[in-house]
């Protein structure tokens, strides 16, 4: 007998052990509020009950047999390292009290840059299209493998990456920098280099959003998109990333909330579609790993079919996780009464239940609990810490934010900053030239419990290279009083470096040049400034024009998509980080003062902002010094 027939065997073993219901649970994965699994903060334990109708996580596992919990910042589970920890092992010991005794699998949105649940002290890392700028398959390996050693050290075995979208549309709201790039088949090698990284780490990977996310101009989170792509676009474009995860042994594929009529003319989201999930991505691509839902609260799984029937709909697709039903109890009970009435067979159930428990043996949650000779991790995955589950305050203390983790996390950031332009010689900026910077622009939240805000982290970066460096937040969507105040401050300046988020592709340079002086004899009248809207115009883009006209050098950043620079004709230079986190705004700093050489290049094209159809910048642009 084969190792793996050996596993199935021994795994078939426990779910004849299983009631139904249990069968039932261990294909959900549920969040819950709170830091701890027994004693969450009473306002957690507040909202718990109101959404989820329990009052912890140990009650929700109880239950609903819980087999995944899955993690957010917003539901408090992610506030420290030791305490991830701990509410991990409070989870896996409420799972181990249960009648199952089969550990839960806790699993996080931790893609790095733009997407990321666990901040510092943990090592944040550059996020995908960053990493794909490096053009370093060697350094997404180690990108992950970092990222995975300290996810299992806090407990959390699997992480809801590598992003497998191909990024074809530079205004997709919901990917973007997410994505490696728009080059096919160079998104498939770094999403096999990232699976090979999370995998020598001990840690299941989720290549997402099948069939691909990447061109679409709407958000799934709140609407239904929908893929033109015709079926030989599709295997061209969007199926090679696919067909590489599974090559390199994915641990599971994560579906998307997209109509793709290509693939399924029925008009249903992706996660609800046989002819995709069964017919595409199990019998084309030869896929038997796990497929997993994306969230099922997003609005654009919930448009045609109740939160019940999406359940039961999903698993008839072929789905063998729920991920976060909005109305667990509905949906369980909506899957045990379609087992109940022949809708689904317990046979089919326990299809999933297998892959869901492969999973989990594979990154040795199982060790302790499978009868016979030897461990039961799955080939080529690293060897469990033990029986137990959980983790330890050591490992957490030896793993999580090393030194050595951090500076390796500096050099990949230093790889992945993109020089897009200089035209006359301006970078690197010295403090013997140019000692005194103004730094202007946006301060978005931060992503993933950074230092921020990122003007302030641009500045003090600067600062401590030996300029002198003033940081002051214009936002988004500058006024014109915000634009007046920032050409006062870039009076005697030697230089001028604006973050900018996504500037919009609304008007001309001319129209913005206009625009800003308009503003800024606006400003000098204020009794006039209410009578006057330009809605045609870009606020960032009117504050780049008013800062240019001052003669003092401007620098562009774009803190997120590098396409900003389309819209900003006239800077003197522009960089793309790709995200705003400090790590990757540290790297910036240290390229525009010349501590490091840009290296970065394009991995999507940067088109003109008057004619989309030509290429301002193609992909593997960028300059060095």
């Amino acid at each position: 007998m084969s190792q793996t027939d050996d596993l199935d065997h021994r795994l078939r073993g426990i779910i004849s052990g299983l009631t139904l219901e249990e069968k039932v649970g261990q294909l959900f994965v549920m969040h819950v509020y709170g830091e701890s699994a027994v004693d969450p903060d009473p306002a957690d334990v507040e909202t718990n009950l109101r959404e989820l109708g329990v009052r912890d996580a140990a009650e929700l596992i109880a239950t609903y047999r819980l087999g995944g919990v899955i993690y957010f910042g917003w539901a408090h589970n992610t506030r420290s390292p030791q305490q991830i920890a701990e509410l991990s092992n409070g989870i896996q010991k409420v799972a181990a009290e249960q009648p199952s005794g089969i550990p839960v699998l806790i699993s996080v949105d931790q893609e790095h840059g733009i997407v990321a649940r666990v901040g510092a002290p943990a090592t944040l890392l550059p996020g995908a299209m960053a990493i794909g700028a490096s053009g370093s398959h060697d350094m997404a390996r180690e990108a992950a493998r970092i990222a995975g050693a300290e996810l299992r050290a806090l407990g959390i075995r699997q992480d809801h990456a590598p992003d497998a979208d191909v990024n074809v549309d530079p205004a997709n709201p919901v990917i973007g920098v997410r994505s490696f790039g728009s080059e096919p088949d160079a998104v498939a090698g770094f999403v096999t280099a990232q699976i090979e990284g999370y995998r020598s780490a001990g840690i299941a990977t989720a290549a997402k959003h099948f069939p691909g996310h990447g061109d679409t101009m709407d958000d799934s989170h709140t609407e239904l998109p929908r893929i033109h792509h015709t079926r030989e676009e599709w295997d061209r474009v969007d199926a090679p990333p696919f067909r590489a995860a599974v090559a390199a042994g994915v641990d599971s594929v994560m579906t998307a909330h997209i109509v793709v009529p290509a693939l399924d003319p029925a008009g249903d989201p992706a996660t609800l579609s046989r002819p995709i999930l069964t017919g595409v991505l199990r019998e084309e691509l030869g896929y038997d790993g796990v497929i997993s839902t994306d969230s099922l609260a997003m609005r654009g799984v919930r448009t045609k079919y109740g939160d019940d029937r999406v359940a039961v709909l999903a698993l008839k697709a072929g789905v063998d996780q729920l991920l976060n039903p909005p109305n667990p109890e509905a949906a369980w009970n909506a899957v045990l009464q379609a087992v109940a009435d022949g809708e689904l067979t317990e046979g089919r159930i326990e299809e999933s239940v297998l892959r869901v428990l492969r999973m989990k043996a594979k990154v040795g949650l199982l060790d302790g609990l499978v009868t016979g000779d030897g461990p039961v991790t799955g080939e080529g995955i690293a060897p469990s810490d033990g029986t137990d589950a959980g983790t330890t305050a050591d490992a957490v203390d030896t793993t999580v934010g090393t030194p050595a983790h951090l500076a390796a996390a500096d050099r990949i950031a230093e790889a992945t900053t993109t020089l897009l332009r200089d035209d006359h010689a301006l970078l690197p900026l010295s403090p013997r030239t140019h000692p005194e910077i103004l730094v202007v622009g946006v301060d978005p939240g931060s992503p993933s419990g950074t230092t921020g805000p990122p003007t302030s982290v641009l500045a003090d970066t600067l600062t401590g290279l030996g300029f002198t460096a003033t940081a002051r937040s214009t936002g988004t969507a500058p006024d014109d009083a915000a634009v007046a105040e920032a050409v006062a401050a870039a009076k005697g300046k030697d230089a001028v470096l604006v973050a900018t988020y996504n500037v919009a592709a609304r008007t001309t340079a001319r129209d913005n040049t206009q625009a800003a002086n308009a503003a800024l004899d606006r400003a000098a009248r204020p009794g006039r400034a209410g009578n006057y809207a330009a809605p045609s115009t870009d606020g960032q883009a009117v504050l780049v024009a008013a800062l240019k006209a001052t003669g003092v050098p401007v620098i562009a950043l774009a803190v997120r998509n590098p396409h900003d620079i389309a819209h900003l004709p006239d800077v003197d230079a522009s960089l793309a980080s790709y995200s705003w986190t400090d790590v990757e705004l540290r790297a910036a700093a240290r390229v525009i003062a010349g501590r490091a050489a840009p290296r970065g290049r394009l991995p999507v094209p940067v088109r003109r902002a008057d004619d989309p159809a030509q290429v301002l910048y193609p992909v593997g642009h960028g300059l060095t010094y």
